[in-house]
């Protein structure tokens, strides 16, 4: 069988692709992974790179055929929409795409909307769990990551959203109707707000990783009896104790006993600090 000559000497990751288009000291320091929705990979670039980024950006493209748009992180996550200045460094000039995950199909605005591609294996894992008929409830729900793969995959009685940025919002009920979901209730505003009118559920997501246990009064009020809530935390795997003990503190407040039943690792933040998981059930 002949060999194709054409991929015999093909790069097999950025920092190859590079090789020879900038000095090795800066080929050292280059990207080395990145994230890609959809179409778009967004990546970071070091201080140091900045004035090579068009480059690195155009190589980023050449390697990877599926990759339309090269965007460079230009800001951190911030705000109560937790979004990220980015900006474009190669392709084509949008920050709009559409992205695939377990059976569902998601558009969204990568700089307008905080959406985390790496949580995917959460979802399926939360998604997994729901049983027929079950309430559930998704705070901080997005452009519908959670909302659309639990309510296309299972059959639970409803899932309802609840966003508080106005443009994630509206993604999300584009996102309904492409998936052509009709179990489905999503809410824009303050989950402090909305969600003491929507009743009680089975279960309920709490993905904000930062700050969730400020809610966790919100959602304890609306669990039912014996409802599983999974909340979600960034904790260094020495602490991971502190969790559990958020949750307990917030139960005790609420004059509510509760099973921790597991603590999933969803993801690292840094040098051993990881986002998790602390699936609990309100007895």
């Amino acid at each position: 069988m002949k060999k194709n000559k054409k991929n015999i000497n093909k790069p097999l990751n950025l920092k190859q692709a590079l090789k020879g288009k900038l000095p090795p000291k800066k080929v050292e320091k280059s990207v080395r992974s990145f994230d890609t929705v959809g179409d778009i990979a967004i990546i970071e670039i070091p201080e140091e790179l900045r004035d090579k980024e068009k480059l690195i950006g155009k190589t980023l493209l050449g390697l990877h055929k599926n990759i339309k748009v090269v965007c460079r992180k230009a800001g951190v996550h911030q705000g109560p929409f937790r979004t990220q200045k980015l900006k474009i460094i190669a392709g084509a000039r949008r920050k709009e795409t559409e992205y695939k995950e377990t059976n569902v199909r998601l558009k969204l605005n990568v700089e307008k909307c905080y959406f985390s591609p790496r949580l995917s294996t959460e979802r399926k894992r939360v998604m997994e769990q729901v049983k027929d008929k079950e309430d559930v409830m998704i705070m901080f729900s997005g452009v519908g990551p959670y909302v659309c793969v639990i309510a296309k995959n299972r059959s639970p009685k409803k899932v309802v959203g609840v966003e508080i940025n106005p443009v994630a919002h509206n993604y999300a009920e584009e996102n309904a109707r492409i998936n052509k979901l009709d179990n489905v209730e999503l809410h824009q505003g303050d989950v402090r707000e909305v969600v003491p009118k929507l009743g009680k559920f089975d279960r309920i997501a709490m993905p904000l990783p930062r700050s969730a246990e400020d809610f966790l009064d919100t959602a304890l009020k609306a669990a039912k009896k014996g409802a599983v809530i999974h909340f979600y935390d960034f904790l260094h795997i020495d602490k991971f104790y502190e969790a559990k003990e958020k949750i307990k503190k917030a139960c005790k407040s609420a004059k509510k006993q509760c099973r921790i039943l597991r603590t999933v690792k969803c993801g690292q933040f840094g040098p051993r600090i990881y986002r998790i998981c602390v699936d609990f059930r309100v007895m």
